[in-house]
């Protein structure tokens, strides 16, 4: 069900900035996903990589959503981090940690996990390539973003 050209499992979550976004909220733009949590190392190391492209595409057909799957005694360390770090692009909250629909829809055991989503809701990849990898540039080139 997570293939190619399927319509990608929702999430309608906590924004950072306050509300909630919804995958719908994004349609007509391309989402690239980061799930994460604080307490995740290989998670932090992606960041500055994130950062970097998300600079690159700033502007461009692109959304950037981070979602985060930290328990909720940890919810205040996540509002903390995403503030001291000042971090881009989306960053929502996952309703049930491990146990939210969108993380058990994407069959996720394991984090960092990166998905893109088209312009139309549809998977192009639900496991894509990390920020630290070139391919990613490939994939987003290829894309026309």
């Amino acid at each position: 069900t997570l293939v190619k050209g399927k319509p990608s499992p929702k999430f309608d979550y906590e924004n950072h900035k306050g509300g909630t976004t919804s995958l719908d909220d994004l349609k007509g733009k391309y989402v690239y996903i980061d799930v994460w949590a604080t307490w995740c190392g290989p998670c932090k190391r992606e960041i500055p990589f994130l950062k970097e492209v998300e600079k690159k595409y700033h502007g461009k057909n692109i959304e950037f959503v981070s979602i985060s799957i930290d328990e909720k005694d940890d919810y205040k360390t996540w509002k903390n981090f995403v503030t001291e770090q000042q971090l881009g692009g989306v960053q929502l909250y996952a309703d049930n940690a491990w146990k939210s629909e969108f993380v058990k829809d994407y069959a996720i055991e394991g984090i960092p996990r990166f998905i893109i989503i088209d312009t139309e809701g549809k998977i192009i990849s639900a496991d894509a390539p990390r920020p630290s990898d070139e391919k990613l540039i490939d994939l987003f080139n290829e894309l026309g973003i």
